[in-house]
């Protein structure tokens, strides 16, 4: 790897303090992500950008400068790229894991962070995370958990200023949160209809399942990820070709999703088994007698009606669905609050409109949002 050594030049912190490099990353992952995986049609677009609005004017000029063919350089120098065939480079893993990473800071920014590979339940006992509460100390509990007020009181109940006797009664410990593990499936529509209209829907779906994703395996080493895409049909799929992933099949089988996720699930042993599904929430087709039946126009009761029954079938499996409805349709959301209510699970409407208008399920607190 090759390193240049300039002198300071206050262009350079144009971009909230971010060299040259970082800058463009930013902007190249953007790109990757709209492109489907396309690095030469990311590049065209940097390209037409650039000469559009000047951007790596800000970096200097002449031999100091900083432009586009030095940006590609280092991309394969760092290793976000590899050569390819007909000299168009290819992504690693790397760019992968790195715009996964990049849509978590923008998508949970807010989040608190916590342990890894803990999840809170609504149970307390033997745990990691000290509550306010006492009780009584039993045989087992973590001594590192003794309220020494608590405790010193009650022995003071008993004990004269001559004689201070601490009995196994006295002893008092903090409760403290019971974590466990997950198993999850994340379901992503690719269906046609997640761009009609004139909106663009997968590329928000794509950076929530990416988010979700990279939190998962950053922060939850003992939980279980499986990504199933589903338009005409469900299909698994792996973590680093998230970003890459485009709409194709006309249809939306919901259904076979479902079932796709249940199979998988009920193959885990973790405590807790769970569905995560991004969706414009349309069931259009299913699989009947070997064939694919569908229906395009509106809600086929047929369809919603098999759809539903997956949804109580998960939840005799004690599998719960959570539903990130990306679309606005009134008619729509009624399948999803049908959904829910079936499965007794939960449902966030997330806006397109930006990044922070996502509301969607908190996945370290597990907390529940009530359909509105």
């Amino acid at each position: 790897m090759r390193f240049r050594y300039l002198e300071w030049d206050d262009k350079y912190n144009r971009s909230k303090g971010k060299p040259p490099f970082e800058t463009l990353l930013d902007l190249f992952q953007e790109l990757m992500t709209l492109s489907g995986g396309d690095v030469r049609q990311a590049l065209k677009w940097m390209t037409d950008l650039d000469q559009e609005h000047h951007i790596t004017d800000q970096f200097g000029e002449g031999d100091e400068g900083y432009d586009l063919g030095r940006f590609i350089e280092e991309l394969i120098e760092r290793g976000y790229l590899e050569d390819g065939e007909q000299a168009v480079p290819r992504p690693t893993g790397k760019l992968s894991r790195s715009i996964r990473q990049k849509s978590l800071e923008q998508i949970f920014s807010r989040l608190n962070k916590g342990a890894v590979g803990n999840h809170k339940t609504v149970h307390t006992g033997r745990g990691l995370e000290r509550q306010p509460e006492t009780r009584r100390w039993k045989p087992g509990d973590d001594l590192s958990r003794i309220d020494s007020t608590g405790t010193m009181m009650n022995m003071l109940r008993h004990s004269s200023l001559d004689s201070f006797n601490l009995e196994e009664e006295d002893l008092q410990v903090h409760e403290s949160d019971h974590y466990t593990s997950a198993a999850t499936v994340l379901l992503i529509d690719l269906s046609h209809s997640m761009v009609l209209y004139g909106e663009d829907r997968i590329t928000p779906a794509k950076k929530v399942a990416m988010a979700l994703a990279e939190l998962i395996m950053s922060r939850y080493e003992k939980d279980s990820l499986d990504i199933v895409a589903f338009g005409n049909e469900a299909w698994k799929v792996q973590v680093k070709d998230l970003p890459y992933l485009e709409v194709g099949p006309f249809h939306t089988n919901t259904l076979h999703a479902l079932e796709v996720a249940r199979h998988t699930l009920l193959k885990k042993r973790h405590a807790n088994r769970q569905i995560f599904m991004i969706t414009d929430g349309k069931p259009s087709c299913m699989f009947e007698d070997g064939r694919l039946y569908k229906n395009s126009f509106g809600l086929d009761r047929k369809i919603i009606n098999r759809v539903l029954d997956a949804a109580v079938m998960c939840r005799r499996d004690q599998i719960d669905i959570t539903t990130f409805m990306i679309a606005r349709d009134p008619y729509l959301q009624d399948f999803v609050r049908e959904l829910t209510e079936a499965n007794k699970g939960r449902a966030y409407f997330s806006s397109l409109d930006s990044l922070g208008g996502y509301i969607f399920q908190d996945y370290v607190r597990n907390r529940v949002q009530r359909l509105r």
